[in-house]
């Protein structure tokens, strides 16, 4: 969470000199030698083949338009209230794995997913001054990267996590490249906004292998709550980097969602703890 809310920081700083299909190129340029290093030096590397695949597919669509909807919200409203908006992910994502893996979800669970929905309510401000059209694509990242992530969980564990890394880099970096002149063309970054990507690039290297690992390895429901981390990160670099100071309604919301989530978190090891450990969480899920 850290890794990527420090490369949102970049992402932001640097819109302001490019748009963001250029943003994806640079930035993927440099991602996709380090990635192919460090999965070459990892013997990683798998025929293009082996991803013809209908979960890889979905994670990929996924990944393109969570990545774009994002960076394009960031790009207009402050750090910390989209990334706000964002935790609604680890609500959906507990209902997805519910409503598609059949994953036990108590009611007092259901309880928190609902007043985590009404603290992005809260958030979002639907009818208020405050709620904008970058709150919605904010809103769409969300639900893209729901699917992103439910759908890494039915990836065979026989692709590598690196090999992974490498094809949502490659796409996303594609996608950049197809919506670059649209978005007004090529413009030569400065040195600066080169070396910020170059650093962003690093960051998206880190944060993706930690994410995809623990999807693969974890109760997916248990693992969704701890993105909540992104927000304190995004209010600290926001406010340092930005000046942006959370107004009250974002607090109160980010409060709701937070709290709600660490209270699903702990009903979830709760509920781990009267499994029989034949299926408890050590055990890998279904498919992997």
């Amino acid at each position: 969470m850290a890794s990527f809310t420090m490369n949102d920081t970049i992402t932001k700083a640097v819109s302001a000199e490019l748009n963001i299909g250029e943003i994806l190129v640079v930035r993927g340029g440099f991602a996709i030698v380090l990635i192919t290093a460090l999965a070459f030096h990892r013997k990683a590397l798998r025929s293009f083949r082996t991803l013809l695949i209908w979960p890889v597919g979905l994670r990929v669509v996924g990944e393109i338009g969570g990545t774009l909807t994002y960076l394009a919200a960031i790009a207009q409203i402050p750090l910390a209230n989209a990334s706000a908006i964002f935790q609604a992910l680890p609500l959906v994502i507990t209902l997805g794995a519910a409503l598609v893996f059949g994953e036990p979800v108590g009611w007092r669970r259901w309880i928190a997913i609902a007043a985590g929905f009404i603290g992005v309510l809260v958030i979002v401000r639907p009818g208020a001054e405050g709620f904008s059209q970058a709150a919605l694509l904010a809103l769409a990242s969300v639900g893209f990267c729901a699917v992103r992530d439910l759908a890494t969980r039915r990836i065979p564990k026989e692709l590598p996590t690196l090999f992974i890394t490498l094809l949502t880099t490659v796409t996303v970096s594609t996608a950049g490249a197809v919506i670059l002149f649209p978005l007004g063309g090529w413009k030569p970054p400065s040195g600066h906004a080169t070396g910020l990507l170059a650093l962003a690039a690093v960051l998206i290297l880190i944060g993706y292998q930690c994410i995809i690992v623990s999807l693969r390895t974890g109760d997916i429901s248990a693992v969704a709550p701890f993105r909540y981390l992104a927000l304190l990160w995004a209010m600290l670099t926001g406010y340092l980097v930005f000046s942006h100071k959370p107004d009250s309604p974002m607090l109160a919301g980010a409060a709701i969602i937070v709290t709600s989530g660490l209270y699903a978190l702990y009903r979830e090891r709760k509920r781990d703890k009267l499994r029989p450990a034949a299926t408890g969480p050590g055990q890998p899920p279904d498919g992997l």
